[in-house]
């Protein structure tokens, strides 16, 4: 993007970041991002910087980042943090795992569950029902 430095309204900047307007303004609440200065009522305007800030928020929250993850990781951004910043991911990715086994155990509880819905022709209580009633 050839754009001079400042260039972007917040509706530009949401546009370009494929975000919405209220996305960038809840980045500016939580802190991070800052609200660019206005000089003299005018409209704020935001850099390609600000840009590549949303987009790096974004990508984080992509692959499972919570926002207070990124916020750590932005701090970690001068480029001599990379042992903290794989520690992160190293403990996101031990998360991930964790929640795929669980999904797999919920997906085994649901098809036993539904395997005896198929199997229970003519039984006046169903056992899908009756099974999350006992438990």
């Amino acid at each position: 993007m050839n754009s001079p430095s400042n260039s972007f309204t917040i509706g530009a900047l949401a546009a370009a970041a494929e975000v919405n307007v209220e996305t960038i303004r809840f980045y500016q609440r939580k802190g991070l991002m800052s609200e660019p200065y206005r000089q003299h009522g005018s409209i704020r305007r935001y850099g390609e910087k600000d840009l590549a800030r949303v987009r790096f928020i974004k990508s984080a929250q992509r692959i499972g980042f919570s926002l207070d993850d990124v916020s750590e990781l932005l701090t970690l951004d001068d480029g001599t943090h990379c042992d903290k910043a794989r520690i992160l991911a190293e403990q996101k990715l031990r998360d991930v795992r964790d929640r795929l086994r669980d999904l797999q155990r919920i997906e085994a509880a649901l098809g036993d569950l539904v395997d005896k819905c198929c199997t229970a022709n003519g039984q006046i209580k169903c056992p899908l029902i009756t099974s999350l009633q006992e438990n």
